[in-house]
Parts: structure tokens; C-alpha cells; sequence
């Protein structure tokens, strides 16, 4: 079967997307997959779902922080960035996504948008709500253990 002409092809848009959330979260590249298909599919509906046809091309996770980019139609680019900020949990684990930026190219979105995850999280006791408590410390961002789970904290909160 031959390959279709140039200007018969498909054109994309690769989305850069920052993913967050509670460092003792699990995601998994599926699981955020599904994520990204439910909320497309709620958004604008199983037609304007398969339109922008969201497809995860990379995903990393680990330690509360990851980022992946995700390619949509060309056409499309304003459904994929609401139903991508719709993201709300993935497998019951509360996240926060953040559109970084778009390109044209896999090799640029890359190159441009990633490896922004922030630095290394490191794990240390801290005062808040006069007790001393466990926290995972990624640069000014503090995630505090309490009794009902974590809190979002900064290093002034914590001192």
C-alpha cells in the first residue's frame, strides 16, 4: 500500500503537559491515557473526542511531579487544552496538569517544553501546626503529612 501524499496526511500538534500531584500518588502512563480520553469524551463528546484524537507520545512520573506530550489534531488544539486541563484525577489520584506549550514538532515540543519537572524531591521532618512533621520538600513547594493525607505548604508556612 503506498503512503498517502504530503498534503493529504494528517497534521499534529504535540501538546507539552506538567503533571503534579501528591507525592505518594501512583500514575501510570495508561491510566493517564484513560484520563485524557474520559475527560475529551465529556468535554466535546465522543465525536469531537475522536476529532481532536488525543494520544499520549511520552509520559514520565516520579515523586509527585512528571510531564508528558500528548498529540492532537491539528484542528483541534483548542478541545485538547480544555479537556487536558479537565484532568482532574487519574485513577483516584487527585492531579494538577498544566499546558506548557504547543509545537508543530515532537523534536521541538521537547526540546522547548520538557525537563521542566522541577528539581529533586527530598524528604525531611519540618514544624507546621506546632508538631513536627514529615515532608517531602521540592524547592519552595512543601507537601506536608498530616493525619488526613498531605497539605500543599511553602518553606514559609514550615519554619
Amino acid at each position: 500500500m503506498k503512503h498517502l501524499p504530503k498534503h493529504l496526511r494528517p497534521r499534529w500538534r504535540y501538546v507539552a503537559v506538567g503533571i503534579e500531584a501528591w507525592p505518594d500518588g501512583d500514575i501510570e502512563r495508561r491510566a493517564f491515557q484513560r484520563a485524557l480520553w474520559y475527560a475529551a469524551g465529556n468535554l466535546v463528546g465522543d465525536a469531537g473526542s475522536a476529532d481532536a484524537d488525543l494520544s499520549l507520545l511520552s509520559f514520565a512520573y516520579a515523586n509527585g511531579r512528571g510531564e508528558a506530550v500528548v498529540r492532537v489534531r491539528h484542528g483541534h488544539v483548542d478541545e485538547a487544552r480544555a479537556s487536558i486541563a479537565c484532568v482532574s484525577k487519574v485513577d483516584g489520584d487527585r492531579v494538577g496538569v498544566r499546558v506548557r506549550g504547543i509545537s508543530g514538532t515532537v523534536r521541538a515540543c521537547e526540546e522547548r517544553y520538557m525537563g521542566r519537572a522541577g528539581g529533586p524531591s527530598t524528604q525531611r521532618d519540618v514544624a507546621f501546626e506546632d508538631a513536627e512533621r514529615t515532608a517531602v520538600v521540592r524547592g519552595d513547594a512543601v507537601d506536608v503529612r498530616t493525619e488526613s493525607g498531605y497539605v500543599g505548604a511553602t518553606t514559609f508556612d514550615t519554619e
